[in-house]
């Protein structure tokens, strides 16, 4: 059985959610503080956090970055702040998704199960990616350049991943998109996805200007492009 952490203080949204999501056949626990959340953690193993981001004690944002320390389990966001850069610190700090209140709650299940199913995917694939002199370890999330670490966000690591998976094949923006975020295209939409590719560029290109690895395909996207 799936286990949700599910970190919220509104008394009305636990009631409410709790009962949908022990629907769907998964265990939860709850907390309504950062403090108890942090105990709740450090005590459980749980296979999906869903966060909101103001707490009575504290932040989601920080709550995210210590999971983020030890974990790569999927982090939802589900809050009332809906401002654009709230939304990409959420998924720059490790943020797997972000929705916003109000939403439907069949929505909500959706991506829910969407992020267990993605989760799980990714736990049973290989324990390695390596090319153009690009290594990830994905146990550990460790990526190094010709044996130098690399610093990288949470969205630039999934990025890079996602293109390594698929060498040389023409990635759109919408694939791509749709791959790595579930939040409402209105804050992840292209414009955001090339300043995340810009970015990402400027850590693992040898001429960022020039890019080898990360190669612009005319009208249809970007390319992982590995030499034959």
């Amino acid at each position: 059985m799936k286990h949700i952490f599910f970190v919220e203080d509104d008394l009305s949204l636990i009631n409410g959610l709790s009962f949908a999501i022990k629907r769907q056949g998964y265990a939860l626990t709850i907390a309504r503080t950062s403090v108890e959340a942090g105990q709740l953690w450090a005590n459980g193993k749980y296979d999906l956090v869903i966060l909101d981001v103001t707490l009575p004690d504290g932040s989601g944002f920080d709550l995210c970055r210590k999971i983020r320390q030890s974990s790569k389990v999927p982090i939802m966001f589900l809050t009332a702040a809906d401002e654009e850069v709230d939304i990409i610190m959420g998924l720059d700090i490790g943020g797997d998704d972000y929705i916003t209140k109000p939403f439907k709650l069949a929505v909500f299940l959706s991506r829910v199960n969407a992020l267990l199913r993605r989760s799980e995917n990714f736990n049973q694939s290989d324990t390695e990616l390596k090319s153009n002199g690009i290594q990830i370890q994905l146990l550990k999330q460790e990526v190094t350049k010709d044996g130098v670490p690399l610093d990288l966000t949470a969205s630039e690591y999934k990025l890079l991943c996602l293109f390594m998976e698929n060498s040389n094949i023409v990635l759109s923006p919408e694939q791509i998109l749709s791959n790595l975020w579930d939040c409402n295209e209105k804050y992840i939409d292209s414009n955001t996805l090339t300043v995340y590719i810009r970015r990402l560029r400027t850590k693992i290109e040898d001429i960022p200007a020039d890019p080898q690895k990360i190669v612009t395909v005319r009208r249809m996207g970007y390319k992982w492009n590995v030499a034959d």
